[in-house]
């Protein structure tokens, strides 16, 4: 099991980004993918999640509207769109795969593997 996270990098408030979580070793129909954030001297956040099994999508509150993932079967990779970002979304985001049942999306405790994290920087 693999997951390579890409797509980081210095963006500006206001701006948008994508980033990419590329999957390999199993299949995305029969796992979820959870994508988390976290900044130094604090717990992982989950951010969005993924069922792959039919693609329902779930995000905390605070995250609806600017968070948004999508996967794309073909490139076994996964995606999280964060529109509007503000200096507070500075963090090192990660992907992580759960193969099982989604009950609590955004518990990093039920993510078994995880990716090496990309940073994501928004300043001016």
């Amino acid at each position: 099991v693999q997951l390579v996270e890409s797509g980081g990098g210095l963006v500006q408030p206001g701006g948008s980004l994508r980033l990419s979580c590329a999957a390999s070793g199993f299949n995305l129909d029969y796992a979820a993918i959870g994508w988390f954030r976290q900044v130094p001297g604090k717990e992982r956040e989950g951010v969005a999640c993924m069922r792959g099994s039919d693609g329902s999508k779930y995000y905390p509150d605070s995250m609806k509207g600017r968070f948004t993932v999508s996967r794309d079967s073909a490139k076994d990779t996964v995606y999280l769109h964060v529109n509007r970002l503000k200096a507070e979304d500075t963090a090192v985001y990660y992907c992580a795969v759960s193969f099982h049942p989604v009950r609590f999306p955004f518990n990093a405790e039920n993510y078994a593997y995880w990716g090496q994290g990309t940073q994501v920087t928004v300043s001016s």
